[in-house]
């Protein structure tokens, strides 16, 4: 199950942020190019993990976009994008994200008390971006429903899964060891 990602995992570049090893994948990166047999993998194990029962499908800008928008058209699921950038609409919600290569403000637009949200992304590595989001989205009286990543590149998923107070999904697990990523 999911041979394709992990090959391509196998195959990806790492570069470094000071002491942070970081795995450059389409899935997490958008480069190099996409191969839509990856893509269609991806999603269709997504979309099989899904509960359809939720009124928006979430995402940060940038790299669970690509997730959540054909998920959207799969689903008939609204999605709704965590920005980078402030708007300043009536009701928007400030978040800070701290990851192991980064500190920035993102915005959480048109959610609000009771909406049912399944929040999917890229990647938990440090957990600084799910943990900002989630935190935000329960603080806000958002339900979130579940939490589905693609890969994993953790050791502390347990810590963040106490902090946040529910279970992070993954479909697959990676290690970057000797300049290489490994699936685990």
């Amino acid at each position: 199950m999911l041979e394709k990602l992990k090959e391509s995992l196998e195959r990806s570049d790492i570069v470094r942020f000071g002491e942070y090893q970081y795995f450059v994948h389409p899935i997490t990166d958008g480069i190099p190019a996409m191969d839509p047999q990856v893509l269609d993998e991806v999603l269709d194990r997504i979309y099989d993990l899904l509960d359809l029962n939720v009124d928006y499908l979430v995402g940060a800008e940038a790299m669970a976009i690509p997730l959540i928008v054909p998920l959207s058209l799969m689903t008939g699921i609204p999605y709704n994008v965590v920005r980078k950038r402030r708007y300043g609409l009536p009701g928007e919600v400030s978040v800070r994200q701290t990851t192991g290569y980064s500190e920035k403000e993102l915005y959480i637009n048109g959610l609000k008390k009771g909406d049912r949200v399944i929040v999917l992304d890229d990647v938990v590595s440090t957990g600084g971006t799910l943990r900002a989001i989630v935190k935000a989205l329960k603080t806000m009286g958002v339900d979130v429903r579940d939490i589905i990543v693609v890969v994993k590149k953790t050791d502390k998923l347990e810590e963040l899964e106490k902090d946040i107070g529910q279970k992070v999904r993954t479909l697959v697990s990676v290690e970057v060891k000797d300049g290489k990523v490994h699936v685990i």
